[in-house]
């Protein structure tokens, strides 16, 4: 004997469990582990940063005696002694001028060359896309010698603009890579519209595709500042009067100058790495939907 179910008409069907799992949700056993591996990694990246920023608060015989503990004292004259420092400012507007150049000069060419190579068939397209990919493989340390010399044959050795103009053709090819995708995705009816209306190749550029294609502009131009900002090995090549260095230069002569203090030699670096730490922090969504948008296109 069945037993009829009485439903009001249009009422929803009520669940049904599976016969393959008990009622309720499933725990997943792999979730603690992604978490561990991720916290894991967290750790190993910001442990180190840590370290220097709590070591430049205490002093160098606290470092070597008791090199993991907290700082006890704490000790702000390393801070301040390297904010008084003529050379250390002098220093942070040559890393600032070269990075927004360079930013600059990075986001403007990149995006008028993909938007020549997304959006317009011409012979050789495909192969100067290649190229620009082709130019990830060749780091900077592969061109040293043969770009000395050019520098040298310019004219541009021992001043800023020799930095800034290799940063801007080195970083060019990533940044290419990255805007066609999304120069391509924006649909070709929105340019024909601007066209009925009156708007120019260039009007379309600069009032249309440029605000659309805002999340990967900010991706390539976060990546060119702090990779500017955290370059070595060219303002090594390039610059030889300390009035011209960088930051990264000048964490290396200051701790040349004072290799017994330990603990200044952190604090130096720690305000050297900093404005880039909170700028790429800041960003970081933008980045990484930047990068995201890329994919998808």
């Amino acid at each position: 004997m069945t037993t009829a179910v009485l439903r009001a008409p249009g009422a929803a069907e009520p669940p049904v469990e599976s016969r393959d799992r008990p009622a309720g949700r499933r725990f997943d056993w792999g979730q603690p582990f992604v978490y561990l591996i991720a916290l894991v990694v967290i750790g190993i990246t910001i442990v180190p940063i840590l370290y220097v920023i709590l070591g430049g608060f205490r002093s160098t015989g606290q470092l070597a005696n008791r090199p993991n503990a907290l700082p006890d004292p704490w000790i702000f004259e390393n801070y301040t002694s390297v904010l008084q420092t003529p050379s250390f400012w002098t220093q942070v507007g040559n890393s600032t001028l070269a990075a927004l150049v360079t930013t600059l000069g990075v986001v403007t060419l990149g995006v008028m060359a993909a938007f020549v190579i997304a959006r317009y068939e011409f012979r050789g397209r495909g192969a100067l896309y290649t190229l620009f990919t082709v130019g990830l493989l060749f780091p900077l340390s592969v061109a040293v010698l043969p770009l000395y010399l050019l520098l040298q044959n310019l004219g541009l050795l021992g001043s800023l603009a020799g930095v800034i103009a290799p940063q801007i053709a080195f970083a060019l090819p990533v940044t290419i890579v990255i805007l066609v995708p999304f120069l391509r995705a924006i649909p070709a009816e929105l340019e024909d519209a601007a066209s009925i209306d009156g708007a120019s190749r260039i009007g379309f550029f600069v009032r249309i595709l440029l605000p659309l294609s805002g999340p990967g502009l900010m991706t390539v131009g976060v990546l060119a500042f702090v990779g500017s900002w955290n370059g070595y090995l060219l303002p090594l090549l390039v610059l030889n009067d300390p009035a011209a260095f960088t930051l990264p230069l000048g964490v290396q002569a200051f701790s040349t100058q004072y290799s017994q203090d330990t603990a200044k030699v952190l604090a130096f670096t720690s305000l050297a790495m900093l404005p880039a730490l909170i700028f790429f922090t800041l960003a970081e969504r933008r980045i990484v939907g930047g990068l995201t948008g890329a994919v998808k296109g």
